[in-house]
């Protein structure tokens, strides 16, 4: 990983806020993104995570605040913060009927990348990704992941330091997703700072040196993945009965853990781990958000709280 300094930030976001119908989706968020950082951004459904990537995108506008990208404020100088910008979708925008090199083709002539320089570009671009033998196949006849693939390329070709990308493996199988995976590592290894939306909470902990966590529109922690493990406890106790409900108790030592996990009786079936980033998350957003906060270790609640069972995202 690129060391960086604490003033190398290439995203700064002050006091944002954006509205809907009169209804807040961003409320009043502040955030620091590194060069260099692989950022996941997590929250549950309409926590306003695909809204927030959208304006620091510039791909919507805000009511209220400040986005500076790369040194450029999006609203005074929005052309030089596109330049630095690359941006795949959750959902891909790739004209199906045309070649993986007529999509590059087009999204190059669409950012203006003069003629002589296109092909040399996307044959960079390509042979870096492992996209050269897909040229002339249709984008319709593409798997999920090479689909991704080639959005990322068109994401890339104008030579963007950042690149946003919301949700990019959701609808992929394992394969594909742990390929995607390999290929973020690669592009962050070489320099690129890469900003993510998931609801796959390993993604993020794999992945990712900060994580931030949003719900209602507000961001309520950020950290790394460790940092906020740590948060409610380094180990967990998960139990379940005869009823099969899970349980989840949180300690601040394995010995904590296993001298509470002896108390249970014969008709619990247990399991002592390491606490880990899904169970932070889960926390943080089963809980009251006005409780602005952590609850303690060692808590059990069937439900709201720490000790309830865990749900989908």
């Amino acid at each position: 990983m690129i060391i960086i300094s604490d003033t190398e930030d290439i995203i700064k976001v002050d006091g944002l806020v954006k509205r809907y119908d009169g209804k807040t989706a961003i409320d009043h968020i502040d955030m620091r993104v590194k060069k260099g950082e692989m950022y996941a951004f997590l929250g549950p459904n309409g926590a306003g995570k695909t809204t927030t990537v959208r304006v620091l995108s510039t791909l919507t506008g805000f009511d209220e605040g400040s986005v500076v990208i790369n040194g450029y404020d999006i609203l005074k100088n929005p052309r030089e913060a596109k330049a630095s910008i690359g941006v795949t979708q959750q959902h891909i925008s790739l004209d199906k009927d045309l070649t993986v090199w007529e999509n590059m083709m087009m999204h190059a002539m669409y950012q203006q990348i003069p003629k002589a320089q296109r092909e040399k570009r996307i044959d960079d671009l390509c042979n870096y990704i492992g996209l050269g033998e897909y040229y002339n196949y249709k984008v319709d006849s593409l798997s999920g992941g090479w689909k991704k693939r080639v959005s990322i390329v068109c994401a890339l070709v104008h030579k963007p330091q950042l690149l946003f990308l919301d949700e990019p493996t959701v609808g992929l199988d394992i394969q594909a997703r742990r390929g995607l995976w390999d290929l973020l590592r690669k592009l962050n290894g070489d320099g690129m700072t890469i900003f993510l939306t998931t609801h796959y909470i390993e993604e993020a902990e794999s992945l990712c040196d900060r994580v931030g966590i949003i719900n209602h529109g507000k961001v309520i922690v950020e950290g790394t993945p460790a940092e906020l493990a740590r948060k409610i406890g380094t180990a967990t106790v998960e139990y379940y009965g005869s009823d099969h409900k899970t349980i989840y108790r949180y300690f601040q030592s394995r010995e904590e853990a296993h001298a509470f996990a002896q108390t249970l009786g014969d008709e619990y079936t247990v399991t002592v781990r390491n606490t880990n980033l899904e169970d932070s998350f889960v926390e943080i957003t089963g809980n009251n958000m006005g409780d602005n906060g952590f609850l303690g270790g060692g808590a059990d609640k069937p439900a709201g709280g720490m000790g309830k069972k865990k749900g989908g995202m």
